[in-house]
């Protein structure tokens, strides 16, 4: 008996030892006012992809993410039939992460690819035409290895929504699918999950994208 509790002990501490990403602050649903809608069981999920996505929509800071998010929320709700926001996760300029809806649900979209498994994280903007903040970039990081900790997955199932809805978008905008696409998003993810607090900060401008940084200060 006494050999079998010290083997248990022993696999927990392991387990601990393995589990280098802590969870970031994260704003509840109730705290920002969410009012989501039932969601049929149908729709339950066992995540397997994080997906993330831009706004596509210019933030030019003249309400707060509360407000933008009840916003969205009401406008899905009526235009979309959509009981909650979209997204599991939505990340403010400031870096602010705010809860969507549960994650035990799979998320909605304006594309056409496989939604059951994906949890979605939304970055506030348009990458196309602005930039992310370094705010933005460090807490999409955090959250993104957490999540692939807690939920065990890979770190190559991580990709932008243009990687899963193909040729149907540009989302996450070209901004930030260059941290995608040269490798430097997974590596700070992994470097994370190692325990290591890697150097994250937006890159230069890329030739042909945007120059104007996303505003990060509320009205």
């Amino acid at each position: 008996m006494i050999r079998v509790i010290a083997s248990s002990f022993i696999v927990l501490l392991t387990q601990a030892a393995l589990a280098q990403a802590t969870k970031p602050s994260i704003v509840g649903a109730a705290d920002w006012g969410s009012k989501p809608q039932p969601i049929p069981d149908s729709r339950e999920q066992t995540p397997q992809w994080i997906t993330i996505h831009h706004a596509g929509e210019l933030w030019t800071g003249g309400k707060s993410p509360e407000d933008y998010l009840r916003a969205m929320q009401a406008w899905g709700q009526k235009e979309k039939h959509w009981p909650d926001l979209p997204y599991h996760f939505l990340i403010a300029p400031d870096g602010r992460i705010f809860e969507g809806r549960p994650i035990e649900y799979e998320p909605d979209s304006n594309t056409n690819y496989s939604l059951s498994g994906n949890i979605g994280i939304e970055l506030f903007g348009n990458f196309e035409v602005q930039r992310p903040s370094e705010q933005q970039l460090q807490s999409c990081v955090r959250l993104t290895a957490w999540l692939a900790q807690e939920y065990r997955i890979p770190i190559e199932n991580i990709r932008g929504h243009k990687d899963a809805a193909k040729e149907q978008t540009v989302c996450p905008g070209k901004d930030f699918y260059r941290y995608l696409s040269d490798g430097s998003f997974r590596k700070w993810v992994d470097e994370t999950m190692r325990g290591a607090s890697p150097d994250v900060r937006p890159g230069p401008p890329l030739a042909d994208g945007p120059t104007q940084p996303i505003p990060t200060t509320r009205p």
